[in-house]
């Protein structure tokens, strides 16, 4: 009898400010019973066994969800939301879960007298949360998909939870460095910062209230959250905070099943996410563009290729201001994509001078830094069935407060709406009025969970880094469409960015060479060096059969491959 094996990688630590990513991590695991991609060694493991075990990719990437949910607490969850893109025999599908705005949420609930923001309202503390998607998104993703019992998809994680788990360094970090506004909330420091410091390095973390959540969560479903014990909890929590959650808003809340967006592209055919993430018309614009500029033919690395994905992505995200919840946006896919528009914007396009973003719409420019917690999923079974699935909470450990009997942190999403049309979110996005906070209405993301194909081949891939998330995904998939790099090295190769406002072309060190950077001023574009791009989790099938994953150097994050032995 033929037993299953699994063969991991885990890329351990962040890579140094210098960025010199090749050689700086790992290659690429392969086998050939199937792949998993994740933020975190023990997710990864979770997602193998369940492959191991009979289940699809969606069992996979459900279970790796969920031990995100307590291994991961940083952007994992249940406190959130996300969205899903798979192909399961043949059949294209897209779920959004993505967070709501509460039934009591109002237009300027985040202004003073005076229209300006107040203080960090829609980013810390129980008002920034939005109604969590992802207990009834994964459940939904589950109940239409998977071929396992739910109860089987859940046990790994409550497992976790209730036996507990290594805390590891970057955990240990991550606590630390959100500690002062962790502390704000005593729920949070009684489980997260014991005697007033962060969990040792090493130490095992049992978290007992998540862990009876989960079991809830099995026997129940989505219920056992958005109603009875646990809804009243959330509520209590967000009540005494300040906060607008109801359990009614949670009990209300429903997962939608959309359209996925599809088109092609260097021969081959892409599926991404519509919206309300910005994410997947990002993308689609991107190769477009470039297709029809002539981006192949174009030298590797030089100024051209540099120059037209800043003036490409210039125009993008402009397009992005115009953006928002299906319901109230002032453009959608099929209006950005449409030919006459993608011609109007290769129009405007010099390959000698950068533009203007000031030209394409005059907004500030005056923009925070950016910052980002989300975490993203990618699955490759052995029947050819493939799974995109990024969840997120927003900011790192979303608004900070724990919720003590549900064992979970809620999210900070509110800021991605445009809090104050005009000026700038937590990710530095200036958003428009289609994006403005209304009841029930979901925020504009920047996720891109992404699947390809071509024959036999495939590549499912996403990111976590907020607006980076679509360069960045962009930038994987031209290395492996157009430039036949290997999976590991697309994803580790330094990387560009551009958001529109700021008008800055952002780039990882070692990117450009230094000739390129000079030609790039020339022509007009402002350069800034920085280190802090998207992390991209990729899974690809060869067109033999072979599975290869790559976790992003500048994680940590997770690959493993399930490998037929004797």
């Amino acid at each position: 009898m033929r037993r299953l094996a699994c063969t991991l990688l885990l890329a351990l630590g962040s890579l140094s400010q210098g960025l010199a990513v090749e050689g700086a991590s790992f290659p690429a695991v392969s086998g050939s019973g199937g792949a998993v991609a994740s933020a975190e060694n023990a997710s990864t493991e979770v997602g193998i066994e369940i492959l191991r075990a009979g289940g699809n990719a969606v069992d996979a990437a459900v279970a790796t969800a969920l031990a995100l949910a307590v291994v991961h607490p940083e952007a994992g969850n249940l406190g959130g939301g996300g969205f899903a893109v798979v192909r399961i025999d043949g059949q294209l599908a897209s779920l959004d879960f993505r967070e709501a705005a509460p039934a009591d949420a109002t237009r300027d609930m985040y202004l003073d007298a005076e229209g300006r923001p107040v203080d960090d309202a829609s980013r810390v503390g129980p008002l920034a949360a939005g109604v969590p998607g992802s207990p009834t998104g994964l459940f939904e993703l589950h109940q239409r998909f998977g071929d396992l019992p739910w109860s089987q998809v859940v046990r790994p994680a409550r497992l976790l939870a209730a036996e507990g788990f290594i805390v590891t360094s970057r955990l240990h970090r991550s606590l630390s460095s959100e500690r002062e506004s962790l502390e704000r909330f005593p729920e949070t420091v009684r489980v997260w910062l014991p005697e007033g410091r962060p969990p040792a390095v090493g130490s095992r973390m049992r978290l007992p209230a998540l862990a009876t959540t989960l079991e809830a969560y099995a026997e129940a479903g989505p219920r056992a959250l958005t109603s009875g014990s646990v809804a009243r909890a959330i509520e209590r929590a967000s009540d005494a905070h300040g906060g607008l959650l109801k359990a009614s808003d949670l009990a209300s809340y429903r997962a939608v099943w959309r359209q996925p967006l599809t088109f092609d592209a260097f021969g081959w055919k892409l599926a991404s996410m519509d919206l309300p993430s910005s994410g997947g018309i990002i993308l689609a614009q991107t190769v477009a563009l470039l297709e029809s500029l002539g981006w192949r033919q174009m030298p590797r690395f030089g100024a051209d290729r540099a120059h037209l994905l800043a003036e490409v992505w210039r125009r993008s995200f402009a397009d992005r201001f115009l953006m928002g919840d299906p319901v109230t946006t002032e453009a959608d896919s099929q209006s950005l994509l449409a030919h006459d528009w993608l011609a109007y914007w290769r129009s405007t396009i010099r390959m000698d001078r950068a533009s203007l973003s000031a030209d394409l719409a005059r907004l500030p420019e005056s923009l925070p830094p950016e910052s980002s917690d989300t975490t993203h999923v990618a699955v490759a079974d052995r029947s050819g069935n493939l799974v995109a699935l990024t969840t997120t909470l927003n900011d790192t450990f979303g608004c900070r407060l724990l919720v003590p009997e549900a064992g979970f942190f809620l999210n900070n999403e509110m800021d991605d709406f445009a809090v104050a049309p005009g000026r700038p979110n937590l990710y530095g996005l200036v958003q428009g009025e289609a994006n403005a906070v209304r009841p029930g209405n979901r925020m504009l993301s920047s996720m891109t969970p992404t699947l390809v194909w071509r024959g036999s081949e495939a590549v499912v891939l996403g990111g976590r880094g907020g607006s980076r998330i679509p360069t960045a995904v962009a930038q994987v998939l031209l290395r492996l469409l157009v430039d036949g790099d290997p999976l590991q090295t697309a994803v580790d190769r330094p990387r560009l960015h551009h958001q529109w406002l700021p008008d800055i072309l952002r780039v990882e060190a070692d990117a450009l060479s230094p000739e390129t950077v000079q030609e790039l001023l020339s022509r007009g574009h402002e350069v800034e060096i920085w280190t802090r791009d998207a992390k991209v989790n990729a899974v690809r099938v060869l067109e033999n059969g072979t599975f290869e994953a790559a976790a992003d150097p500048r994680g940590p994050g997770s690959a493993g491959v399930v490998t037929p032995m004797d």
